[in-house]
């Protein structure tokens, strides 16, 4: 059931995206680059990849680049592929498209270390999960592979390196910014 669950949520993602086209007048151009952007970003090459290779590497000595390979394709990919698809509604393109994919891959990646990180030293009535479960499945994470406090350091650098992209928006970038120093600081 949950994996039908899911199968009936994705395909409901698309046909209300169509639907809002028709809807709300969206450009069936612009509407069809975004359907295009969010297949990719649930497809193998993105959500559905990452988490293959997440349960692929569940009990197994991983590295580095697997660990970011997984975070970068999971959440990550979801959070860049929905900042994409907005910022391409709001008309954006060129520089400030680049923009949005920079922050958004680098704050993607940042909200997946400080997920791996609240996994450790959050608490469970916060998170919504039992508090040490990615150390009981000996899922790959960033603490695992470099510890803790450099994952806390990581994840700090990320963010920063997000927000250094969003120059080009100027005072636009405010709400990105401020969503950027929350990731650090969120408790859940």
């Amino acid at each position: 059931m949950a994996i039908l669950a899911g199968d009936a949520l994705l395909a409901e993602a698309f046909r209300t995206m169509s639907r809002g086209a028709l809807d709300y007048g969206i450009d069936l151009e612009v509407t069809t680059d975004i359907i295009l952007e969010i297949s990719q970003t649930a497809g193998f090459s993105g959500l559905v990849g990452g988490q293959v290779v997440d349960i692929e590497s569940e009990g197994q000595d991983v590295d580095l680049p697997t660990v970011e390979y997984i975070h970068t394709h999971k959440t990550g990919a979801l959070i860049l592929g929905s900042l994409r698809a907005g910022a391409k509604l709001g008309g954006s393109s060129g520089d400030e498209l680049e923009a949005i994919t920079r922050y958004g891959g680098r704050i993607g990646l940042a909200f997946q270390v400080v997920d791996d990180i609240l996994d450790i030293v959050g608490e469970s009535s916060k998170l919504g999960k039992d508090v040490g479960s990615d150390e009981a499945r000996n899922k790959a994470t960033y603490p695992g592979v470099v510890g803790i406090e450099e994952s806390k350091r990581l994840a700090e650098n990320l963010v920063d390196e997000a927000v250094s992209h969003l120059t080009v928006l100027r005072n636009r970038a405010e709400p990105l910014e401020e969503i950027g120093r929350y990731l650090i600081r969120r408790t859940s």
